[in-house]
């Protein structure tokens, strides 16, 4: 069957419906199908066309909905059946969001697809990630690397030193060790850092500490994922 449809692979952004694109928007209200992630907040969610078709391809840690091949073929396949696809996205799609294994995937099959990109949660948050007089640099970096690895890709003590402001996701559940690597590294100890909890939906919440303490102040205040760990001098209060 010949393929009419296009993917589209929309950013969602961090979950203020605010904060979504104009066309992002339209795209669902026009849409034939939505594949959608865990993260995408109700809000943006009750945009989607009443009429189109819902399929949840969300993951959790440690649980997955459908296996990332599983989905890119999943698209492959509506894309023959639909006109207009969406694969809806928390963050940008390009951002730890693994749109560029679905992007290349339909392409390879001959697929059309067109990115709408979105605003990443790191960049959400409030704070100035750069700044002329306490940050020049800043590295988006992920916490949790992919399954089947037998080593971290990323390098943790040399990471100490190499920006001035550290953005890292899906780092929750190796909080002590990245910490640990940071401070080994030669990060001072009193390095500033904050963990936003849910940033910008209603249930935000958000602890500050140093590279010392938070781990502690995380424990304390009962913080899980999905949140984001800022490292660096402008991870303070002072800011917002």
């Amino acid at each position: 069957m010949a393929m009419t449809g296009t993917v589209y692979l929309v950013g969602a952004g961090p979950g203020d419906p605010g904060l979504f694109t104009l066309k992002g928007k339209t795209l669902l209200e026009l849409a034939d199908v939505v594949l959608y992630d865990a993260l995408v907040s109700p809000p943006i969610l009750a945009m989607i066309n009443p009429q189109a078709e819902r399929i949840f391809v969300g993951k959790y840690r440690g649980w997955h909905s459908l296996p990332q091949a599983k989905i890119t073929e999943l698209l492959i396949s509506k894309a023959r059946q639909y006109e207009t696809v969406v694969r809806l996205k928390a963050g940008d799609p390009f951002i730890f969001g693994r749109g560029g294994e679905e992007l290349s995937g339909l392409r390879q099959a001959g697929v059309p697809v067109e990115v709408v990109p979105g605003i990443s949660a790191g960049l959400a948050m409030g704070f100035p990630l750069t700044h002329r007089q306490v940050s020049s640099s800043v590295t988006l970096v992920t916490g949790h690397e992919a399954v089947g690895k037998t080593q971290d890709a990323v390098n943790w003590t040399a990471l100490a030193q190499a920006a001035d402001t550290l953005v890292i996701y899906m780092g929750m559940h190796r909080l002590a060790q990245i910490t640990a690597a940071l401070l080994a590294g030669g990060r001072p100890a009193d390095t500033p850092v904050c963990v936003v909890q849910w940033g910008t939906w209603p249930q935000e919440r958000r602890v500050y500490g140093t590279l010392a303490t938070i781990e502690a102040g995380v424990s304390q205040a009962g913080l899980t994922a999905p949140a984001l760990i800022v490292i660096g001098q402008v991870a303070t209060a002072a800011w917002l």
